[in-house]
């Protein structure tokens, strides 16, 4: 009976532990950056990204096919081995993506010396208005109706007391009364949406739909369907790819059972 229990011990067991996730240990490693890939386990549709230093961890289990890939990176696919699960650790080396082009030179040959190609450029730089002294806005150019927001204005119970020096702004409160005001502010935050939609789309939508299958008829409609989140810009801008994805699978779960209800 000890020697069958011994046995169990160090043969079966261990196979039996092979048909159970466990959470695995991993580092990538690469010539560039390795912060932010993404990790995708494509059979059990799990995903995570590295950390700064291409760290990550998930749950696989033996046979699970591990997906890498990020923007600098070329892409690679991880079968998940006996000896891999018995470890729970994985190191995974990424190649650079390198884009080769056919060499064309049309004119002169750039040394890559920024201040000696300008001086063997042909032709005048165009005069800024730094050369002439002033000021000038070097951030983001405001789109079309940024700007006829900022023209309209905005009412503010402190501009009253402009009555008492006759000198109150009177676009801002005919603006506000006539509901212009609110409408150009609408259309600002659809246009913010639909960028950051797209943002998130061309960045993310591959990776997200490895683990997360959908019909390509539908892959758009479902972006829409997440831009109409109230809290869409709240938890998708400025934020991490891990952060955005979560808020993605959230949203997908949600699509999912509006499709199951809308067939029934």
């Amino acid at each position: 009976m000890k020697r069958l229990s011994v046995f169990l011990l160090f043969n079966v067991l261990p196979f039996a532990l092979y048909g159970q996730s466990i959470e695995l240990s991993g580092r990538v490693s690469g010539a560039t950056d390795v912060e932010n890939i993404h990790v995708i386990n494509k059979t059990q549709q799990l995903f995570t990204i590295t950390d700064k230093n291409g760290r990550f961890n998930i749950l696989a289990k033996l046979n699970d096919t591990l997906a890498f890939s990020s923007i600098q990176h070329q892409p690679k696919e991880v079968v998940v081995s006996g000896n891999i699960i018995k470890e729970k650790v994985m190191f995974v080396f990424l190649e650079e993506q390198i884009n080769k082009l056919d060499e064309v030179v049309v004119g002169k040959v750039l040394t890559g010396n920024l201040m000696s190609d300008i001086e063997n450029i042909d032709g005048n730089r165009p005069i800024n208005f730094f050369d002439v002294g002033i000021p000038g806005y070097t951030g983001k150019p405001a789109t079309q109706s940024e700007r006829r927001l900022a023209q309209a204005g905005e009412f503010k119970p402190i501009m009253l007391l402009g009555l008492l020096g006759g000198s109150m702004p009177l676009d801002p409160l005919i603006n506000t009364i006539s509901g212009r005001t609110k409408m150009l502010k609408n259309r600002v935050e659809l246009e913010e949406r639909e960028a950051l939609m797209q943002r998130v789309k061309s960045r993310l939508a591959k990776d997200f739909f490895l683990s997360n299958p959908l019909d390509d008829d539908l892959k758009m409609d479902f972006f829409y369907f997440c831009a109409d989140d109230e809290h869409f810009i709240k938890y998708c801008k400025n934020k991490t790819d891990f952060e955005i994805l979560i808020f993605l699978r959230k949203k997908y779960r949600q699509y999912k059972e509006n499709l199951s209800t809308n067939k029934k």
